[in-house]
């Protein structure tokens, strides 16, 4: 008998150490009797539920494990109230209101620490361009384009500061699971070599995270579009669909191909520089090829005729699976690249006065 029970309790010792790491959300909400909460991550543009549980008089748990530690959603069925959180496999309570769940307090997550110390240190740059944005829009409104300009210009001083804050976090915080997600957020202006250095620089597991291995998957894609290089050709369909490839335009003097979308706002606020450059240096040899990222044809076409795009557009209308935008790496619109007649890129993601210049300076002799 004493063998016996020596060896139950040995097996229950290995069990107890080889138990594989794993995280329990223990959530306190009040207001949230009978609320049925769930533990959502974002992939592949779809959420993916990691678990759920109903609250008891605002108390419920939930349990799982996650390879890294990553931003995930605690969603309240009843409500269209979110929290966003980072998760990893350690206890971590959450308490709030249901009706202001995205502020509620998260504890346990180290981090969700890191990350919150980063919002908080972004605060007062934050205040401040929400502030002269509100200034932007009233001297817009009131069409004073000097004030305008002057607020544009204070903007990208503040646009570049809150910058640097990402940029030094990355580099200074190589162990940290948040500087994927921030090198992520600054790759729309880098350079591919820059993201592969950044990541190089992190420590060896964060550099396995999904995150950073699909920018250094993006980063191999930058290069095959990076200027210099031959841009790819593509096939898709025009606003009648019809079949048209990028190479039967190319042999122009100057082609922009333009990736953009209906629903986009900058980009709707960019098309203006378009046409004018359209319009005064097409007959020298300036052509666009527009590129939509749209989902809804007849959103695309309106927006075509409300803009007077009088170029050729294509899209398969398969938002941001657009084939061409994955082939070109674009992840963010509005993007564009120049072409010269062979269908070299010679310079990408010119807007306003840098294209207007750019196409000046080549055929404006």
């Amino acid at each position: 008998m004493k063998k016996i029970i020596y060896l139950v309790f040995a097996v229950l010792i290995i069990n107890g150490c080889s138990s594989e790491p794993k995280f329990v959300v223990t959530g306190n909400i009040q207001d949230s009797d009978s609320v049925n909460f769930f533990l959502q991550k974002r992939e592949a543009g779809a959420f993916i539920n990691l678990d759920s549980a109903i609250s008891k008089k605002g108390i419920f748990k939930m349990t799982g494990a996650v390879e890294f530690p990553e931003m995930v959603y605690l969603v309240a069925a009843s409500s269209r109230e979110r929290l966003s959180f980072y998760l990893e496999n350690t206890d971590i309570a959450i308490s709030g209101k249901l009706d202001s769940l995205s502020y509620a307090k998260v504890s346990g997550s180290k981090t969700q620490d890191e990350y919150q110390a980063f919002i908080e240190s972004n605060k007062p740059l934050n205040e401040k361009y929400s502030n002269l944005y509100t200034e932007y829009q009233s001297a817009t409104q009131a069409n004073n384009t000097e004030e305008v300009a002057r607020l544009e210009k204070e903007a990208e001083v503040i646009q570049n500061e809150m910058t640097q804050l990402e940029k030094d976090f990355v580099k200074n915080n190589p162990s940290s699971y948040v500087s994927p997600s921030i090198l992520k957020s600054l790759s729309y202006d880098m350079e591919a070599v820059e993201i592969e250095e950044a990541i190089s620089a992190m420590d060896t597991n964060v550099a396995k995270t999904p995150v950073a291995k699909d920018l250094l998957a993006r980063a191999q894609v930058m290069k095959a579009v990076a200027v210099g290089q031959k841009a790819p050709d593509f096939t898709l369909n025009d606003v009648d669909g019809n079949p048209v490839a990028l190479y039967s335009k190319v042999g122009a003097k100057l082609l922009l191909v333009d990736f953009w979308a209906a629903w986009c706002n900058p980009c709707r606020q960019e098309n203006p520089n378009v046409v004018k450059v359209y319009k005064e240096f097409s007959k020298k040899g300036f052509y666009v090829f527009g590129v939509s990222l749209d989902r809804e044809k007849e959103a695309w076409l309106k927006a075509i005729a409300d803009d007077k795009l009088t170029w050729t557009h294509v899209s398969d209308l398969q938002y941001w699976n657009n084939a061409a935008a994955k082939l070109y790496a674009v992840n963010a619109i509005p993007a564009n690249f120049l072409l010269d007649e062979n269908g070299t890129i010679i310079a990408r993601n010119l807007r306003g006065e840098d294209l207007y210049n750019k196409v000046k300076e080549i055929l404006g002799k």
